[in-house]
């Protein structure tokens, strides 16, 4: 969980640190957005080339060194010159993201109980729920009272310190299974697995959209930069926590598909009220409220939910399922710097929102698919 906090800060600092990398490296927010959209082709690309080159490593070595290398790429940025050397730097970064969150979600799975799975995977998704209270609010703090650098070096540090720990608390030995040619055929071959992939590829898709570009838009909407900004970024991450922590404590009573459903309908709910923020801050952040209590919650039960329909497969759906949460970024991402090019910053909800629609009737269809057989 707390090597998922500093991988979240990482991810989101780009975000969080928008406008200031926009005005400080002299380029327009869709150009700085492409450093969203790049970061999120690479982790959704190497999520399950990396679950088959590293499925024999020990897992210890593996997040340790992950967390290393996420340090020093991240302090490698923060000395950037220019935008043309960041690029390439930001996209070596995220190769660890790529292996950490997909690659410890799986060992949840060894380490404890069946019973507790669901509870346990959604324990390690907590991270992520964390680095949006503590780390992007921070982040962004950081970048408008001192600039984007200073964000940056704070996660290479915080990557360092928190590789000690993973090393110290990680036992030896815990080597998942090599996944096979025919386990990876089962795995794509599955529709209700395959279903839930692309149940996360337009969660993430109709998120990021507009999340990618919150500091913009809020700037140019209510006027919010530096501790306003991270004042909002710290309200959206608190309740984004409370929603992570609700789901993991009920998910094993619940079911991880309605889990799955309710928190989609949650952010389908604020992209529907989107509008009405305009009218204020304070309207802003209580429409942010349904959103933040599923943003974290719904990947976290999707995770939960792949595992649950195939322990076995657990490698190899964890790693699709990370890639598609990336791949829907960097779509999202894409798609919302080319909007905002074309003047239509104030329309990202709308796609958003039908996206969010379409996941939510996947996300149906495919609980229907897999429900159980009934009894003879």
């Amino acid at each position: 969980m707390i090597g998922n906090l500093v991988i979240g800060t990482g991810v989101m600092v780009v975000p969080g640190t928008l406008n200031d990398i926009s005005q400080s490296l002299g380029i327009s927010v869709p150009q700085a957005g492409q450093l969203i959209t790049a970061a999120a082709i690479l982790m959704g690309l190497g999520a399950p080339l990396f679950a088959g080159l590293v499925a024999g490593w020990d897992r210890r070595r593996l997040l340790t060194g992950s967390l290393i290398w996420y340090g020093l790429l991240h302090a490698a940025c923060a000395l950037a010159p220019n935008y043309a050397t960041l690029m390439p730097l930001r996209v070596l970064a995220v190769m660890s993201p790529a292996v950490f969150t997909p690659q410890a979600a799986a060992c949840v799975g060894l380490l404890v109980p069946p019973e507790q799975r669901g509870r346990g995977i959604t324990f390690v998704f907590l991270g992520w729920s964390v680095a949006s209270v503590m780390g992007m609010p921070l982040a962004a703090w950081i970048g408008g009272a001192w600039g984007w650098r200073w964000a940056f070096g704070l996660v290479a540090v915080s990557a360092w310190l928190v590789s000690l720990w993973v090393w110290r608390a990680m036992p030896d030995g815990v080597r998942p299974a090599a996944l096979s040619r025919e386990a990876w055929g089962r795995t794509l071959g599955s529709a209700p697995l395959m279903m839930a992939v692309g149940v996360t590829l337009l969660s993430a898709f109709s998120q990021f959209t507009l999340f990618s570009y919150f500091a913009p838009y809020f700037a140019q909407t209510h006027g919010l930069n530096g501790a306003g900004l991270s004042l909002l970024f710290l309200w959206f991450g608190a309740f984004g926590l409370l929603g992570n922590v609700l789901v993991s404590r009920s998910i094993d009573r619940i079911g991880a598909p309605r889990a799955v459903l309710i928190t989609l309908s949650l952010i389908a709910l604020t992209l529907l009220l989107w509008p009405l923020g305009r009218a204020s801050v304070w309207l802003q952040a209580l429409v942010l409220v349904p959103w933040a209590l599923g943003c974290f919650s719904a990947n976290s039960a999707q995770q939960a939910r792949l595992v649950h329909l195939s322990p076995a497969l657990a490698p190899a759906t964890v790693a699709l399922n990370s890639s598609a949460m990336y791949g829907g970024q960097a779509l999202g991402a894409a798609l919302g710097g080319l909007m905002i090019a074309q003047g239509h910053m104030l329309s990202l909800h709308t796609v958003g929102l039908v996206v969010a629609a379409t996941a939510i009737a996947l996300s149906g269809w495919a609980a229907w698919v897999s429900r159980p057989a009934p009894a003879a």
